[in-house]
């Protein structure tokens, strides 16, 4: 399913953190809560929680219209595109080390390739090649970023869902190139 190795990795890690911020959070909150009440408390005031206990709350939770985890439903499903919405409400607290607004990127572009059904094929390729890296710490400038994208905005669809790195698409256009 994943595009590439790295982004398996990365996508696992992420995986670990939200179920870690959740046995966190439910530890917390001690043996008189299920996972399904649990959540609906967490999604009643997302803005309340670090965003990593926001999607672990939504992974636990059933969309009632589609069936989906809510969020992750087809877009048009009100209570998952609210749900999605809910997500954003979350709190971002910056890792030490990092650049200010790794963790926002590291949100939404893990975001993006845990619901990858909901967004365009240019969408999924620029967030999910550039999760492993967001991961790591790094964060691109928004040159870097615009790079990406315009690389990203000359392939196909199809292309798009095949490319898998950023060292590869670059590699791809430089063969390309007059």
């Amino acid at each position: 399913m994943w595009r590439s190795e790295r982004l398996a990795a990365a996508a696992a890690r992420i995986e670990v953190e939200l179920d870690a911020a959740w046995a966190a959070l439910s530890a917390e909150a001690g043996e008189g809560f299920t996972d399904a009440e649990l959540a609906e408390l967490v999604l009643a005031e997302p803005n309340r929680h670090e965003w990593r206990i926001v999607d672990a709350a939504l992974a636990r939770s059933v969309c009632p219209e589609c069936g989906a985890q809510p969020g992750a439903g087809p877009r048009g499903c009100p209570p998952c595109d609210r749900a999605d919405g809910f997500r954003f409400a979350a709190r971002e607290i910056d890792r030490p080390g990092v650049p200010a607004g790794n963790e926002h990127a590291i949100r939404v572009a893990s975001a993006v390739a845990r619901t990858r059904d909901r967004y365009s094929p240019r969408a999924r390729a620029g967030y999910e090649l550039l999760l492993p890296d967001l991961i790591e710490g790094a964060l691109p400038t928004t040159a870097e970023a615009q790079a990406v994208k315009a690389r990203i905005n000359r392939l196909s669809p199809e292309q798009c869902d095949r490319v898998r790195s950023i060292e590869e698409l670059t590699e791809r256009e430089e063969r390309t190139a007059p």
